[in-house]
């Protein structure tokens, strides 16, 4: 499929002129740029269809001297962080836009602040992943000063460990000068919005079944994104969304992350299936609900096929 085929004729972000050209330069780097962040040469082929039109889009969405913030959504494994690294090559190298990835992954509360909302509120929430997990007053901080146009600082992008489930220290942080041009935002519930109370009845797994029979945990979490969250995604500019075909594709996507994730790091260890299969029924409620209703306020969307390929884009 090519790039006309897969993006709205009358949305085309380049020229015919203009892609030449900017492919010429791009191409012969390209697949060095694919070896630096460990992804597979057949990822060339994508540089023309998604990844440069994507880049140009985002571009001219935006105003000069206005840093422009974009969240993108993506469940586990779809594919998040690639896309982000190359956006932010692309957007770089070729449009001169000095671009920032924030991860809300590395919002997430420390593992003692977790424990503590364990003890307090419901065992669940020792588990990072779900809305309430994140330290969101640290992510509205850092975004409005990423946003903030008038002041040129050095800021302190927080990191967080998988491998130890905590906050890295404050010295371990990335640190980058302000203004930024365009900031993605990405994560797999950047954008969510809460159910009703009705949809919070039901329990949808063997884990709200066994551990939240009493709707504690969910309603939490929904209060969440009705509060705190609401507020740190309303300074999202632009919404973006992978969407994945179907919440099954999560287990064996995950599952390849953390294989990936062990071959990178000694000494980290691959969760088992009952592990695994636990872990994401975290996740599944809220990834759901994104599938439903997430495509119909996001301004672009990316359908993804079973092999994590873009086969279609929406734009509202």
């Amino acid at each position: 499929m090519s790039a006309a085929e897969l993006w709205p004729t009358a949305a085309k972000p380049l020229s015919d002129s203009e892609e030449t050209e900017l492919l010429d330069f791009l191409q012969p780097l390209f697949g060095g740029e694919l070896a630096t962040c460990q992804l597979p040469t057949e990822l060339a082929t994508e540089l023309p269809r998604l990844y440069l039109p994507l880049a140009a889009w985002l571009n001219r969405q935006r105003t000069p001297d206005i840093p422009l913030l974009v969240g993108l959504n993506g469940s586990q494994g779809s594919g998040k962080t690639s896309l982000c690294k190359l956006l932010k090559w692309i957007l770089e190298a070729a449009f001169d836009c000095r671009t920032l990835i924030v991860s809300i992954d590395d919002l997430y509360l420390p593992a003692t602040a977790r424990q503590t909302l364990a003890e307090k509120i419901h065992p669940l929430l020792a588990t990072r992943g779900v809305p309430g997990t994140h330290d969101v007053p640290l992510g509205i901080d850092l975004l409005t000063r990423l946003k903030n146009t008038d002041l040129a600082e050095e800021i302190g992008v927080p990191r967080f460990s998988k491998a130890t489930d905590d906050r890295l220290p404050k010295a371990d942080w990335d640190f980058v000068t302000s203004p930024i041009d365009l900031i993605l935002f990405e994560g797999w519930c950047v954008g969510a919005t809460p159910q009703t109370d009705e949809q919070l009845v039901t329990q949808i797994n063997i884990l709200e079944e066994k551990e939240d029979a009493g709707g504690t945990w969910r309603r939490y979490v929904n209060d969440q994104l009705r509060g705190p969250y609401h507020e740190l995604f309303s300074l999202i500019d632009l919404q973006l969304m992978l969407k994945i075909p179907a919440w099954e594709m999560v287990y064996h996507w995950r599952r390849r992350q953390e294989e990936q994730l062990a071959a990178k790091q000694s000494g980290v260890g691959v969760m088992g299936e009952v592990a695994l299969q636990r872990f994401i029924m975290h996740y599944e409620r809220l990834t759901k609900h994104q599938l439903q209703n997430l495509p119909k306020i996001a301004d672009l969307v990316m359908e993804l096929n079973q092999h994590q390929r873009v086969t279609s884009i929406q734009l509202r």
